[in-house]
């Protein structure tokens, strides 16, 4: 087992720039903060590239470090250093950047699609409500964040283990899904926007959610089978967009 007690190691300057997306992409990987997350990867069959730990961590989870070819001790300060958050659990997995770019358009399944979500951790809450709604997967248009920063695969949970993760432009793709005979649900209040409760409940559906303070694109609210909105008695304006899109989602669960 290497240990590293410098921050000047060449690997420990790798790691930090895995907090970057040009990081995550020149290097094709990225962290896994905390051993929940790091027992989701393991149950999920996939690979951990680098284990990084703290020697009271490595020693707690023998198990896991044995099933682990690269595996690094590293200062509490390192650790800090590298994961960037307050208080780091101690442990952190690398492992290698998924491929999102969607090459074949969906046939079937419940889908979410995010058109220029911004805010991390709304990001995460919908990945992770859109797995425990049974979706088969979210693909994010052009302008929304990466999967992959750490705010995001903080608050995912390890979801990005249990459904599809994909990208791609919502213009070309929403037209695609329906010719596959999936009706695609925007998420707009109009005229012509019917309640989310009249959505029918089928196998095969997308819904569509739109940046934080702008909501869905013009030019997509237009390609929709239908928008939908969210009956509100109360008095508040809006709704948080993860919230809507929790709804709508758990709305269409049979």
């Amino acid at each position: 087992m290497e240990r590293i007690t410098s921050s000047q190691n060449q690997r420990v300057k790798d790691w930090k720039k895995l907090s970057t997306k040009k990081g995550r992409q020149k290097q094709g990987q990225y962290l896994l903060d905390g051993w929940h997350l790091v027992q989701e990867v393991v149950k999920a069959g996939q690979p951990i590239e680098t284990l990084i730990g703290t020697s009271d961590e490595l020693q707690r989870h023998a198990d896991i470090v044995a099933q682990v070819a690269d595996v690094v001790e590293v200062t509490p300060e390192i650790m800090h250093q590298v994961m960037g958050t307050v208080t780091p659990q101690g442990i952190a997995a690398i492992v290698d950047l998924p491929v999102t770019a969607v090459t074949t358009v969906p046939t079937q399944g419940k889908w979410l699609l995010l058109d220029r979500v911004q805010d991390p951790g709304n990001l995460g809450t919908m990945v992770r409500t859109a797995d425990a709604a049974g979706f088969a997967g979210v693909i994010a248009g052009t302008g929304t964040t990466d999967y992959f920063s750490p705010k995001v695969v903080r608050s995912m949970q390890g979801s990005q283990f249990h459904l599809q993760l994909l990208t791609g432009d919502l213009a070309t793709i929403i037209p695609a899904l329906q010719a596959n005979q999936i009706p695609v649900y925007g998420s707009e209040l109009n005229p012509e926007a019917i309640s989310y409760q009249a959505i029918p409940k089928t196998d095969s559906l997308a819904i569509v959610m739109g940046n934080e303070g702008q909501g869905m694109a013009a030019d997509l609210l237009q390609l929709t089978t239908k928008n939908v909105y969210i009956p509100m008695p109360g008095q508040a304006e809006s709704l948080n967009v993860a919230v809507s899109a929790g709804i709508l989602m758990f709305s269409v669960v049979e």
